[in-house]
């Protein structure tokens, strides 16, 4: 049989009038025969895409219209599951979704305005000392979860030989030493702190290698025209230049706030934080799998995370992509 090639599958697509599905169907079949070489070099990342993402999120989809404790067999209970988390789940309407909302909003944007700001002043600095600085900002990104747990709550520890009681005791700002991790005043802004200290990953090195890839012409052309400081410089012309690292940096720190959720179980050890403090709506999700065996109602609290990921995901498209991208 003699194979098609890729000219005759395009001239035979111009050429075909459109007959419907079945006509597209069929196009789209001769297509990829024609291309097979490629597709069978793309196949290893289309199977592990489908076995780890399609697959799962298909399940999670379908699980959250059942009630499954992981044992029995799923009974279909249509959408009670997403009825009962807006109407009768006290827990995720008063304490997960304001503190979800409460650290993405700070982490998130926060985090990312920071990765722009370190790496647009470590680009200032001279070339010869500018990788060391770099270095000492992702750093805190490359430690492992348990050891960056040990550095921060040996420094909010709650006993007199913790780092911060014993800087305030020494000072004499405090009289005794304060519960600072069991403490729901402070719970929240602890997590957020050590969430944002850790944020400088991959999203501030494809900054400050963004920056490297701004046009230097472009700044004279700019002065020539009246920009008149930095500042300007920096709106009119380093953030439009740099749109695609600035959009793959908000897409990595949306990933990173969303992935953050188990920083207060890593912090206090406790998967229920006191009073609800740090309880994430990846908290919620993990006391209904893992505690309480009521999968159906964390796949559909898992639907939820993901549209919301989703909806914020096409929002940094909106802002920083182009109609190709989108």
């Amino acid at each position: 049989m003699k194979p098609v090639s890729h000219t005759e599958v395009v001239i035979s697509r111009s050429s075909t009038p459109n007959k419907g599905y079945g006509a597209k169907l069929k196009r789209f079949l001769r297509e990829c025969w024609a291309d097979r070489l490629s597709y069978l070099f793309l196949a290893p990342f289309l199977l592990s895409f489908v076995c780890f993402i399609i697959i799962p999120v298909v399940v999670a989809v379908l699980l959250s219209l059942t009630s499954f404790n992981g044992f029995a067999f799923p009974r279909f209970i249509g959408v009670s599951n997403f009825i009962y988390m807006f109407t009768q789940d006290v827990v995720f309407m008063k304490y997960t979704i304001p503190n979800t909302l409460k650290f993405a909003l700070v982490v998130g944007p926060g985090g990312y305005i920071l990765s722009f700001i370190f790496a647009w002043l470590i680009h200032q600095l001279p070339r010869s000392i500018r990788d060391y600085f770099s270095l000492a900002l992702y750093a805190p990104s490359m430690v492992a979860g348990v050891a960056l747990t040990m550095v921060w709550t040996a420094t909010f520890s709650g006993d007199s030989i913790g780092y911060l009681n014993n800087i305030l005791l020494s000072l004499g700002l405090i009289e005794t030493p304060q519960l600072w991790l069991q403490d729901p005043k402070y719970l929240m802004t602890i997590m957020i702190v050590v969430t944002m200290w850790t944020s400088m990953g991959v999203g501030f090195l494809a900054m400050l290698g963004g920056l490297q890839t701004v046009n230097t012409e472009l700044y004279e052309a700019g002065r020539i025209d009246g920009i008149k400081n930095s500042l300007q410089e920096v709106y009119y012309i380093t953030i439009p230049s740099m749109k695609p690292q600035m959009l793959f940096s908000a897409v990595m720190a949306i990933v990173g706030a969303i992935k953050a959720g188990s920083i207060s179980s890593a912090l206090t050890g406790m998967t229920i934080t006191p009073q609800y403090a740090g309880h994430l709506i990846n908290n919620h999700i993990y006391d209904y799998a893992f505690l309480r065996y009521e999968w159906g109602y964390a796949s559909a609290l898992s639907v939820v995370l993901l549209l919301a990921s989703y909806a914020i995901m096409k929002l940094s498209y909106w802002v920083f992509g182009t109609k190709e991208d989108e």
